[in-house]
């Protein structure tokens, strides 16, 4: 049996899948209730995203009485792992040192975090 490729996410459509993995299951009322409320999104607007991530693969849903209950397909870890080798591969030929570098020289890690990757490492 071979595995289809997961389509790309959309900035939006990772946003939902997020919040659906952090609810474990998710109708699309329970969805807007948990963006934040600077985010203007319409019901309506969440529900075709549900659907779409539905289509591509990422969520499924069972039906309980009129609402649909979405429910993660993938686990995040295959997915932030296919996103964090693609990324490495697009901007940085798969090296993980340049962006390393990139986040250590513009303060997006700290001397507590070199310490804790040291200790990654050397197991």
């Amino acid at each position: 049996m071979t595995r289809r490729k997961l389509a790309a996410l959309s900035p939006s459509e990772t946003e939902i899948l997020r919040l659906v993995w952090k609810l474990d299951k998710a109708t699309v009322q329970d969805v807007c209730n948990k963006l934040p409320a600077k985010r203007k999104i319409a019901y309506a607007t969440v529900q075709t995203l549900l659907r779409r991530l539905e289509k591509k693969g990422y969520l499924k849903h069972r039906i309980r009485g009129k609402a649909h209950v979405f429910f993660a397909a993938v686990k995040s870890e295959k997915v932030i792992k296919r996103s964090v080798n693609d990324f490495l591969d697009k901007l940085f030929g798969g090296d993980p040192v340049p962006l390393m570098q990139y986040l250590a020289e513009h303060g997006k890690i700290d001397a507590d975090d070199i310490e804790k990757l040291k200790r990654l490492v050397s197991k």
